[in-house]
């Protein structure tokens, strides 16, 4: 389940209320188009000072106990924590304490959203198929102390499986990779057999790896990026785009 509250969505997971994510939308921010309006990446062309203002906005309206772990996202496996000052080459960012605020931005790549049951530690991913493929999501669980049954898993925004269209040689990726049987038929859909095109659901693949290291609790998969341009950036579909932010981290305790 995920809950839209204000320009924000938010996961409804059963996890400690110390844990807090967020993944924005593209409305309420200071971009003009193509860009408009919350753009928060700094490296697709938007204006340096839109985005400033757009991740100062975001601080504020989350009141945020730190800035953003800010990735250079590569498609591949990294995983970082507070270690990372700014803008490190990963493609997730993990942490076991509170006021750490771990980021990822998409536009059409899945974020998968990671926490323990009681909100010690969190995790969030850039997972788009090349990173998939490569384990990201493996790698930033094998961060965790907790084990696999007690993790949570939500599924963030990404590219719906009625337009992600690939080539055969990810189908094929996939496959061969992948344990006897564990892919199932509908997880690549043919769309064009004579161009070897084939239609993939990232949700379903994403969720395979989760159970293959034994995450069961997942939940999300709500939203197509694509498919809803008021809402969501979408670089399959405009091309010249902005970026979603999604962030976890884990709030103080209250005494």
């Amino acid at each position: 389940m995920t809950q839209l509250i204000d320009t924000f969505l938010q996961p409804a997971w059963r996890v400690s209320g110390r844990v807090r994510a967020v993944v924005t939308t593209r409305r309420g921010g200071n971009s003009i188009s193509p860009y408009d309006s919350l753009n928060l990446a700094t490296h697709v062309g938007d204006a340096p000072d839109a985005v400033k203002k757009n991740r100062r906005l975001l601080k504020q309206a989350l009141n945020l106990p730190s800035e953003p772990l800010w990735l250079e996202q590569v498609h591949g496996n990294v995983v970082v924590d507070s270690q990372c000052a700014t803008e490190c080459k990963a493609d997730a960012s993990y942490a076991d304490g509170p006021g750490i605020v771990c980021v990822v931005m998409t536009a059409d790549c899945l974020p998968v959203f990671l926490a323990d049951a009681q909100g010690k530690e969190v995790s969030v991913v850039h997972a788009g198929w090349k990173g998939l493929l490569q384990g990201v999501i493996e790698a930033a669980l094998k961060k965790f102390k907790a084990p696999p049954e007690n993790i949570h898993a939500w599924l963030g925004p990404a590219i719906g499986p009625k337009n992600f269209e690939v080539g055969a040689e990810v189908r094929k990726a996939f496959l061969d990779e992948a344990h006897p049987g564990e892919v199932p038929a509908n997880a690549f859909q043919p769309v064009d057999i004579e161009k070897n095109k084939f239609l993939a659901d990232i949700y379903q693949l994403a969720g395979l790896r989760l159970n293959r290291i034994g995450v069961k609790n997942i939940s999300g998969g709500d939203f197509c990026t694509v498919e809803n341009k008021e809402m969501f950036y979408s670089y399959r579909r405009d091309g010249v785009t902005g970026r979603m932010a999604s962030l976890i981290w884990i709030a103080e305790d209250k005494k």
